[in-house]
């Protein structure tokens, strides 16, 4: 146990203590110090101060400083000197103006932190702290406690340096700072401006301590990252703004924590339990969170999930009117998580895993019920495959987990808001460490169990004749789900494959070991061992041409071929096509073709169905989403063959035009979107909606129509706020094609006078004249 500070009962001075008695003496100083509770002004007296007590007439917080040393200059509270914003484990001056010189041997000065929020401030709970500041700055006090010294006293000037724990709660704290006149009374200054103090990643001390460097600034500074979504077989890359910096996102994400998450102000530097906390409130399921999840096609009443380009807007919106946001599906929900995770200083990044299980019974399959019509069976079937599904992962050590077979738990932690399933009575998963995933340890908290099943479980066809018949199984697929696990590369627009973080090889002798280990921890009374026939004559092969553009036709073909020497073989069956949401519910049959094919010894044929834009577009939800299935049946054998794939058509990209020159920072450049109608039918009632560095907030263009063929045009003039990197991200919208969207990623070179002065800092839109067309 530290130091702590105490008052002294026989002449009233402070001093260090090291008895039990720490939280009571604590206490004691702020109890001597009416001012910190009855709020009288500085250079009033008290305790029958006389005038000679020392007195602050202000305080530089060094904000360019501090924030350039704790990477906190971003910050729209911390560029518009609305706040202090520090990070813990790391030390941040200040300078305190007297009224008259400051003497060691007789004036006492001591600075008094308090959580912000909380309605019982304790030393005990660490949310009351009382530091004296040491002479000098070479010794700051252990890292697990807070430290105050004097770096330079000159005259009336006096500058400090003060470190948070690395064990800090991160939140919003106030700071009193107290002066006493030995033996004489005592004064105290309220700090105007809030201190922030956040989780530090560049900190060895700090749990969420990343060392790599690129990683750093990829997954704790970048404000735009990419998110996948499509399905496995069309991969598509969407932009997203994270906008962790900019107005009210700072204080939302950590009022938050209080609020929603009902986090105890003592806890909030955990940042296990930040995590866990986060996952539930950024759903509205059990805390009117900060988004109303919606898998529908009716979006009345609020926003499509499909339409939202950033995390900035839905903060704002909440910050302002603490209601549930509408709407969101997982993509949303993990694009605002990592931004509240980036504002508070935990590593994040947003994770895509292509034919994601969604295992409703903790079995870690997922069973698929086929009736004798070789229809799927919707109530029986439970379980569901997404064509994607987003989460994120946040970087931290995982103490708590202790060490497994193949080390410790640390690192990503798999953190999911998206409302599936209850976790210890709350739509929550995680966080569950990836490395415990990968090894099959799925009883370490949290809900490794069903992340497990979300990229590794199989998939188990079953045809249900009723329930007092046996179940039989039709097929077994082992390669089904999780594929191609994305995330956006560090420093780079692309995509990066983090499959073999979850799970092993496919196919390899490690990743059945690992599935056996894990299914015999499930403990469920499923069975799974109804097996199928050896009969293996007749061979089918489903076939989908991936790259379809929406507003074209396109074929599902199934080959089937009898690899029989001698036998002539009869196979009947359907090809179907449904509509789904890219959750895999919500079919609407869109074509449906039987066969009955003879097929000769060693021999081939192909059923081919057509399916055209005016069979399926009525029927298409936002995402394009189809799901192709073949099922059929061999004459004279028992044999079932039964598959099913994710199938989907491509929408255009929006395309930009940013200048004719270089891009500078706060010189005026023009920006052009386009698009073009790949429908056969006009496009009515279209809105552009754009975001980008220093458009506070977004901008819509209107376009009435865009005709077959035509392309739409949106122009403005646009001033980059600052060099660096930046990215401008743009969605189309309109009442026959939603969904659209495009991104250009830039850099913005200093204007001339910057490169002398590289800590100037602006912040405008300067956004004008902006115009919409249309190009036949």
């Amino acid at each position: 146990m530290g130091q702590k500070l105490s008052c002294c009962q026989k002449c009233g001075d402070w001093k260090w203590c090291t008895s039990k008695d720490n939280e009571e003496s604590t206490l004691r100083i702020r109890n001597a110090n009416a001012n910190y509770f009855t709020g009288i002004p500085q250079g009033d007296k008290t305790d029958g101060a006389s005038s000679a007590v020392l007195g602050v007439l202000k305080v530089d917080l060094c904000l360019e400083d501090n924030h350039e040393e704790h990477h906190t200059s971003h910050f729209y509270a911390a560029a518009a000197k609305e706040a202090l914003v520090v990070r813990r484990g790391e030390p941040f001056r200040l300078k305190i103006h007297f009224n008259r010189d400051y003497s060691p041997s007789k004036d006492a000065i001591s600075f008094i932190f308090t959580v912000a929020d909380d309605t019982k401030p304790s030393p005990g709970h660490g949310t009351l702290n009382a530091l004296v500041p040491h002479d000098g700055i070479d010794y700051l006090g252990d890292t697990l406690e807070w430290g105050a010294g004097i770096e330079s006293h000159e005259g009336q000037t006096l500058t400090v340096l003060i470190k948070p724990p690395s064990t800090c709660p991160v939140t919003e704290w106030k700071l009193d700072i107290d002066t006493k006149l030995l033996g004489d009374g005592s004064r105290s200054y309220p700090l105007p401006l809030p201190i922030y103090v956040l989780f530090n990643p560049w900190c060895p001390d700090d749990q969420v301590y990343l060392e790599d460097r690129d990683q750093r600034k990829e997954y704790v500074m970048h404000d735009t990252t990419l998110i996948w979504r499509g399905s496995y077989n069309r991969l598509r890359p969407s932009v997203w703004k994270i906008g962790q910096f900019e107005r009210h996102v700072l204080e939302c994400s950590l009022k938050v924590l209080g609020t929603v998450g009902r986090i105890p102000p003592a806890y909030r530097g955990d940042p296990v339990r930040v995590a866990r906390a986060l996952s539930a409130l950024v759903n509205s399921v059990d805390d009117d969170g900060v988004l109303l999840g919606n898998w529908s096609e009716d979006f009345s009443g609020g926003v499509a999930p499909t339409k939202w380009t950033g995390s900035v807007e839905i903060l704002q919106q909440f910050y302002k009117t603490q209601k549930s946001v509408k709407f969101a599906q997982c993509w949303n929900f993990s694009g605002v998580l990592t931004t509240i995770a980036r504002s508070l200083g935990i590593p994040s990044r947003i994770i895509t895993c292509y034919s994601s299980a969604h295992d409703t019974q903790a079995s870690l399959t997922v069973d698929v019920f086929i009736d004798a019509n070789n229809k799927k069976l919707d109530a029986e079937t439970t379980d569901s495959i997404w064509n994607y599904h987003v989460w994120n992962e946040l970087w931290m050590q995982r103490p708590d987990l202790g060490v497994g077979e193949h080390g410790t738990f640390d690192g990503w932690q798999v953190v999911d808001a998206t409302p599936q399933e209850a976790s210890d009575n709350m739509y929550r998963v995680g966080p569950a460490s990836v490395a415990a995933v990968k090894n099959g340890d799925i009883l370490r908290p949290f809900d490794g169990g069903f992340v497990f099943a979300e990229v590794n479980a199989d998939k188990l066809y079953w045809r249900y004749n009723g329930p007092s018949q046996p179940l039989k199984l039709l097929r077994k697929d082992t390669l089904a789900i999780g594929h191609l696990i994305s995330t956006k590369a560090v420093l780079k627009w692309e995509r990066e494959d983090i499959t073999d973080t979850y799970k092993h090889a496919e196919r390899s002798e490690e990743e059945r070991s690992t599935m056996l280990k894990a299914l015999k921890q499930s403990r469920h009374a499923f069975s799974r061992y109804y097996l199928n026939d050896n009969f293996n004559d007749i061979e089918f092969d489903m076939e989908l041409k991936d790259d379809i553009k929406i507003g074209q036709s396109f074929s599902v073909v199934l080959k089937v071929s009898n690899k029989s020497e001698s036998r002539t073989h009869m196979a009947t069956g359907q090809i179907s096509c449904d509509a789904v949401l890219y959750t895999g519910v919500g079919a609407v049959e869109v074509k449906t073709l039987g066969f009955e094919l003879e097929l000769e010894p060693k021999s081939s044929d192909y059923v081919r169905m057509e399916v055209i834009f005016e069979e399926y577009y009525d029927k298409l939800s936002s995402q394009a989403a189809f799901q192709i299935s073949a099922a059929a049946k061999v004459k004279d054998t028992d044999y079932d063959y039964y598959a099913q794939d994710d199938f989907r058509v491509r929408k255009p990209d929006i395309k930009f035009q940013l200048g004719e020159a270089a891009i500078v920072a706060q010189k005026e450049l023009d920006v052009i979107l386009r698009l073009e109608n790949p429908l056969p039918i006009p496009l009515h009632k279209g809105v552009f909606t754009v975001e980008g560095p220093g458009i506070e907030q977004p901008l819509k263009f209107k376009i009435a129509e865009i005709p077959v063929g035509g392309t739409a045009a949106a122009t403005f003039k646009y001033t980059p706020p600052y060099a660096g990197r930046g990215t401008m991200l743009a969605k189309f919208t309109s009442k026959e094609l939603d969904d659209v969207d495009g991104y250009r990623h830039y850099e913005i070179e200093p204007r001339p006078e910057d490169l002398l002065q590289p800590n100037g800092s602006h912040r405008s839109s300067n956004i004008i004249r902006r115009r919409t067309d249309v190009i036949a």
